[in-house]
């Protein structure tokens, strides 16, 4: 079974209630495909066309695409294709955030936006040679980006410092320049870990909530940790402690947790259902194992009594 078939065999925890999450959000969780097919009627379009793993619902449903639809179609990775083949509805604003758009834009840079490039982490090569279009705009949008830091160093006249301090790869600027930190910015940073637990007093609870390597301080603070925040903690293990504190959830936390891809889990018995009854792969797979070519083989596979001393030819 491919990865992305496996998304197919995926269901909601027991203990999360469909009736209180939201089906836009929903509707962009790259793990909700299987439970998004079963309630097209409920399907919020938009909020689909951003979803990964969604190509194929989209591909069936071109006519209920609306503009704000291709505007959120335009930033998905996984769309090329479907793009491709229809250029006169593409955003040119959001292609340009596109990673997987790169052959697409610099045969049309005509139609970049340089502040949304400035958002997609293939566009260095481009965006160095085209340093000059960038506004203050472009610069506070490239600051947050982790695989610009060379450029960054060499521009810190320009960088915006609350992006910077979001960003994972400029932990060795940001320790020289502390007077500049952003704490709502650090309190988020994955990397700053070290800095933040040296600081608590300076931390913002908010984003520290959403950090997905704060969880050892989180679990100490549970009385500051914020839940809606904390809802879009993708880090897998935190699911235990969602499940543990759900009297804490206002509609907010709700909304915020129908988008973590961790509310699901796989679904074992469509997976069974699959395998047995509906691909033949179990029947394959008996036909191939116990082939007369595979005999001198069943004494090790835990049957005895077969004479191993043959010919297989």
């Amino acid at each position: 079974m491919s990865s992305n078939n496996g998304i197919k065999f995926m269901k909601l925890r027991e203990w999360v209630p469909i009736d209180k999450l939201g089906w836009y959000e929903l509707s962009y969780n790259p793990n909700a495909i299987q439970l998004l097919e079963k309630n097209l009627d409920k399907v919020i379009w938009n909020g689909l066309s951003q979803n990964p793993n969604a190509i194929h619902i989209l591909e069936k449903n071109l006519d209920k695409l609306t503009k704000l639809c291709w505007e959120e179609l335009s930033q998905n990775p996984n769309a090329i294709q479907l793009l491709e083949q229809n250029l006169d509805k593409i955003d040119w604003h959001w292609l340009c955030t596109n990673p997987n758009a790169i052959h697409i834009l610099e045969k049309n840079l005509d139609k970049v936006d340089w502040k949304y490039l400035s958002q997609n982490p293939k566009a260095v090569h481009i965006i160095e040679k085209n340093l000059d279009k960038l506004d203050e705009c472009g610069w506070v949008e490239l600051s947050s980006k982790p695989n610009v830091i060379h450029i960054l160093e060499q521009n810190l006249d320009k960088v915006n410092w609350w992006e910077l301090s979001s960003n994972p790869n400029a932990i060795h600027i940001l320790e020289k320049n502390v007077d500049k930190v952003n704490w709502e910015g650090l309190s988020g940073n994955p990397n700053a870990i070290h800095i933040l637990e040296k600081n608590l007093d300076k931390v913002d609870w908010c984003y520290m909530s959403c950090n997905p390597n704060a969880i050892p301080i989180l679990e100490k603070n549970l009385d500051k940790v914020d839940w809606e925040y904390f809802s879009l903690n993708f880090k897998p293990n935190n699911i235990d402690i969602l499940e543990k504190n759900l009297d804490k959830f206002d509609n907010k936390c709700w909304e915020r947790l129908s988008e973590n891809p961790n509310i699901f889990t796989y679904d074992y018995k469509s997976m069974k259902t699959q395998m047995y009854k509906d691909s033949g792969i179990a029947e394959e797979l008996m036909k191939n194992r116990f082939h007369p070519k595979n005999m001198y083989k069943f004494n090790d596979w835990g049957f005895p009594n077969f004479d191993s001393d043959f010919d297989v030819k």
